[in-house]
């Protein structure tokens, strides 16, 4: 199940000075808590235990760093990446070929030049991320995914 919020981002003053001149459509779906969790580390194995997929693919790090994205998640035949959580909800963009994308396009070093104003776009439209040595493209808006109940498919990221 998803939903949809308009924000006319023209009337808003939420996001500085950003003159983005576009309706904002935030999308929030509903996602199996086992996709969501957090898991936990185990000192044993030197891994990440019952973390789900959309929690792992969390990349703003990496992002900030100008490194490659972890491995992206499986989202409606689509590739998305995790780019904040409020503890509970991830928030995503969808991971595009840039062939695909015809908007303009900037790196988070080139959005961010001028302190964080770069970071207020609500629209998070055509950040450019490596994804396995390609040059691939972050569309927005972005979309939240709320815990929802667990479904069978679920467990196999269907």
């Amino acid at each position: 199940m998803s939903s949809l919020s308009r924000h006319d981002a023209t009337k808003c003053t939420c996001f500085g000075r950003i003159d983005i001149g576009k309706i904002v459509e935030k999308r929030i779906v509903e996602a199996s808590p086992s996709r969501l969790a957090s898991g936990s580390w185990c000192s044993r194995t030197n891994k990440m235990a019952g973390e789900g997929d959309i929690c792992a693919s969390y990349s703003a790090d990496r992002i900030g760093g100008e490194q490659p994205v972890r491995r992206p998640f499986s989202f409606e035949g689509q590739l998305w990446v995790c780019i904040g959580s409020d503890g509970r909800d991830r928030r995503a963009f969808q991971l595009v070929d840039p062939a695909t994308f015809h908007d303009p396009t900037f790196t988070y070093g080139g959005r961010v030049r001028d302190g964080h104003e770069g970071r207020r776009d609500p629209n998070g439209y055509g950040m450019l991320v490596t994804h396995r040595r390609a040059t691939m493209v972050l569309r927005g808006p972005e979309t939240r995914f709320v815990r929802g109940t667990e479904r069978l498919g679920a467990l196999f990221h269907l």
